[in-house]
């Protein structure tokens, strides 16, 4: 698969072969939601928390004698018919949400989220972001250049999720720079996973002879070092 390369004025700099294994792989319907929704549901931290019956104050005489009142029987105001009382079924802060995903299932479904993004065509390949120092005017800037691919024309005016990218190494001073624009969100190309990569419009890829070697290693169950 030939895929041609970009550089940050949004020029063409040179082509390379994209792997079939990792950009080449049938779209998997179910595989995709199982393996996102899971890693949504390990992200997940519970926060809302309600009481059990047992848990909340007051209640401890009954309320009223069990006859002759003309009234409902109660036991209890800790009732969750009760106002103030216990909630039944209520959100738990204690709940489990944590799902386990298979490795190769992780693998199957990074490829088929890479495969099905550039056959949409909404992967970019770029030749370089290296910055001596933080500027966002000049990543910003890149933005503008790469809009004016055909197929990359929302990256500019999409508020929200318009790029994920994705740097071959941990750059400082390139993080630094895109991390003032809230339509994008900067990582290693090894910390890339199938619910980043769709959740945004487009993938940017820096250096593809390093950072696709790393997507092939793991799609392939190896590690890097």
């Amino acid at each position: 698969m030939n895929t041609i390369i970009y550089n940050t004025q949004g020029k063409k700099t040179g082509t390379f072969e994209a792997p079939e294994k990792v950009f080449g792989v049938a779209w998997n319907n179910a595989l995709v939601h199982q393996v996102v929704t899971s890693m949504q549901a390990n992200a997940r931290t519970p926060v809302a928390h309600t009481k059990f019956r047992g848990e909340v104050r007051g209640g401890g005489r009954k309320p009223w004698q069990q006859k002759g009142t003309g009234r409902a029987r109660h036991g209890s105001t800790r009732s969750p018919i009760w106002k103030g009382g216990g909630v039944s079924h209520g959100p738990r802060n204690d709940k489990q949400y944590a799902r386990a995903i298979p490795k190769k299932m992780r693998a199957k479904a990074l490829a088929v989220a890479l495969s099905r993004k550039l056959k949409d065509g909404e992967i970019l390949f770029v030749d370089s972001f290296a910055m001596s120092a933080p500027k966002t005017a000049l990543v910003k800037k890149a933005l503008v250049a790469f809009s004016g691919i055909p197929g990359f024309e929302k990256l500019a005016r999409k508020n929200k999720n318009a790029a994920l990218i994705a740097l071959s190494q941990a750059s400082e001073s390139t993080a630094k720079s895109f991390q003032n624009l809230k339509n994008v969100v900067c990582t290693e190309i090894r910390n890339i996973n199938p619910a980043s990569i769709l959740k945004h419009a487009y993938l940017i890829i820096e250096n593809p002879d390093v950072s696709v070697p790393i997507l092939e290693k793991r799609v392939m169950g190896t590690t890097t070092k």
